[in-house]
Parts: C-alpha cells; structure tokens; sequence
C-alpha cells in the first residue's frame, strides 16, 4: 500500500493490487473506489495510524454525506462528537489533533472518500 506520483497532478495509492486514482492531495477521483483499505492505505501514506476514534469520525462523515449529500461542516461535527465523546473529547481542538494535516474537514473527508469541501484549492 504505497503511493505514485503521476503526471498531471495526479496520484494513486496501492490498494490491494489495485492503484486508486486521486488527485494532488489524495482526495478520490471516483467516489465508488472508496473502501476502509483505501482509507488505511492513504492514512499510512500520511503518517497516520487508524484509532477507533478515527474510524467513528470517518464512518460519521461517510454517513452525514449519504444523508444529506454535502460534507459536514467542523461545528456539526463538534455538536456530534461531543454529545458522543464530552466537551473535551469532541472539541474542535481534540478532532483537529486526531487529523493533523488539515483537520476533520480536510485529511478527515479524504480518509472518508469524500470530495474536497467547497471553496477548498
């Protein structure tokens, strides 16, 4: 699980025996290549490893999107997370520490497979 540097801004990461296609930042070009071996494969890619924490704000944000069919925004995520995890635990600052390299919104929605947030270069 590894990723490649392509021409054009474009890059894969190996999953399985598969090169998944993202683009620059490691957001997918096709939703549907998205899986949980993708997303460990990315995070290994950042230097991230996967929590239980982790994997509940991916699996939250996969399911706010199929719901509602936008990214959740961070004070969504802040209202969810601490009703789940307490005011220190769902905090703006605690899930920005769970995702150094942008926050939930950024590193948190690629993980998730999820397109890069609106107005986002």
């Amino acid at each position: 699980m590894n990723a490649r540097l392509q021409p054009g801004l474009q890059r894969t990461v190996r999953v399985g025996e598969r090169d998944i296609a993202t683009d620059s930042e490691g957001y997918l070009r096709d939703l549907r290549d998205w899986s949980e071996d993708f997303a460990r494969a990315l995070a290994l890619q950042e230097g991230l490893v996967l929590t239980p924490e982790h994997w509940e704000v991916i699996r939250f944000l996969r399911a706010y999107y199929q719901e509602h069919g936008v990214q959740a925004q961070v004070r969504v995520m802040v209202r969810h997370f601490t009703q789940r995890w307490g005011a220190q635990g769902g905090s703006n600052h605690a899930l920005h520490e769970l995702f150094p390299i942008g926050g939930p919104q950024k590193q948190g929605n690629r993980l998730a497979g999820l397109l890069r947030t609106k107005g986002e270069h």
